[in-house]
Order: C-alpha cells, then structure tokens, then sequence
C-alpha cells in the first residue's frame, strides 16, 4: 500500500492499494503529537514518566525510566525522532481529562482532516486498532507539515535529554536512516512498526525540485520502506529526464 503526491497540488504521481484500511503503528504520534500541540498545553512544564505508561500490548522498552521528569517539548522530540512510546504515552496522560479524552481528540481531529476512513486506539500506535489508509494519511502528513515544531523535531537527526538528578544525557536517533544520512531533502518524517502493520514510512521531500507526500505501508523487511522510497525516487528522476527529451524534440521538430 503506497501513496505518493504533489504536496502543492495533490496530484497523484503513484497509488497501489490507497484505500485500503490497514494498521499504521507509529505514525500514529504524528496526530499525537499535532493534538498536544493544538492544546495549547505549556510545552515547558515537565510531565513524569510513570508505570502507567508501561507497554502491555507488545512489551516493548524504552531508556525512559519511571520517575524521569521530562518537558512536554522533550517529549515530544523523543516521540517523533526515536519513535519512544512512553513519551507519547506520558503526554497524552498530561492532557486534560486524561488518555481517554486525549483519543477522543485524535479522532475528531482526524474527522477534521477528513480523514473518514481511520481511527485511533492509542497514542503511541501499539495498538492494531490504530487504523488508517494510504489516502488519508497522506491528508494527515500534509496536515502535520503545518506545524513547524514537528518539522523541526521529526528530521533531527539526532538528538539527547537529561535525566535524573545528576542530569545524565541520554542520546536518541532518528529512526528513518534517510534523516541521520542527510542526503535527501525532507522536511517531515515518521516510521512505524508493529506485526501487523509491517514496516511504515511517511515522509514529506522534495524530488525533482517538488515537494511530495510519500507514504508506504506495510513494507516486508527491515530496509523495504527505505528501499521503496529510494526507488520511487529514482523513478520519478527518470521520468522527468524522459519528459525532458520528449518536449525538447518536440519543440525542435520542423513542420512539413
């Protein structure tokens, strides 16, 4: 399942399987992080890393330990560069009325984007009710790349926050190896992975000196989402350079 499109004028450039309903993962944080946004919540005040936000669906760990003090903005860097559940979890936790009313507001913000053929379980993306299409997450993508706080904090490459009394600097990474090479163009990005979503990737960059939504789905292995895009790039530079020399020896061809 893939999308790509003209961010300006959202022609479709590829679609395979674009309306099809499938579990999305992580990219989930990109709505996270867009609702904690939209609250107007103080992103400085500091939220606590706590057993509730414990992953009991898929057990995964995180170098958040419980007790961590940590900013709403730090968080919300952990979340969109490293992908770090209990970040995403501890500020939806940090929300008025709490989790359940911070999933309400997901939905009906997704409702707003027009974004009719998804729904959201959870704010991290563990959970496989998070569902969603390529069509509609490229509405969201687009959407989130109004926020320059999460342009900004999804393409760090790299990043660090400090922890505990001592103040211990702990180091996060991008999870799309695009971001830490540096060699593209993109101005927004998240991954995703649970079993049954298989490997995700959205991504807005720019081929071709235009900017694009890129979204891919349910990639098999490890590197096939990277790979993909790698491909749909070289594909979309080739057809240009076909383009090119079709109008050129169109327009130096003499009538008869």
């Amino acid at each position: 399942m893939a999308m790509v499109v003209s961010q300006h004028t959202d022609e479709v450039i590829y679609q395979k399987k674009a309306y099809t309903k499938t579990s999305i993962a992580s990219l989930t944080k990109l709505m996270t992080a867009m609702v904690i946004i939209d609250s107007g919540l103080d992103l400085k005040e500091k939220v606590v890393i706590s057993k509730e936000d414990i992953d009991r669906l898929k057990w995964t760990g995180s170098r958040l330990t419980f007790g961590t003090k940590l900013t709403r903005l730090e968080l919300l860097s952990v979340a969109l560069m490293a992908s770090d559940n209990r970040a995403a979890s501890a500020l939806s936790r940090s929300y008025p009325a709490g989790k359940k009313a911070f999933v309400r507001a997901m939905n009906i913000k997704a409702l707003q984007l027009g974004m009719h053929n998804s729904f959201f379980a959870d704010p991290t993306g563990l959970d496989k009710r998070n569902i969603s299409t390529a069509r509609d997450l490229v509405r969201m993508t687009k959407a989130a790349y109004q926020y320059p706080l999460i342009r900004d904090l999804s393409t760090n490459p790299n990043g660090n926050v400090k922890v505990g009394k001592r103040k211990k600097s702990i180091g996060f990474s991008n999870t799309n190896s695009l971001v830490r090479k540096g060699q593209w163009d993109i101005g927004l990005s998240k991954t995703g992975f649970i079993r049954e979503a298989g490997r995700c990737l959205v991504m807005q960059t720019v081929i071709n000196n235009e900017p694009v939504i890129i979204v891919l789905l349910d990639s098999f292995g490890k590197y096939t989402r990277v790979a993909d895009a790698k491909r749909i790039k070289t594909w979309m530079e080739k057809e240009k350079k076909i383009n090119k020399v079709t109008n050129l020896q169109n327009s130096t061809k003499q009538p008869s």
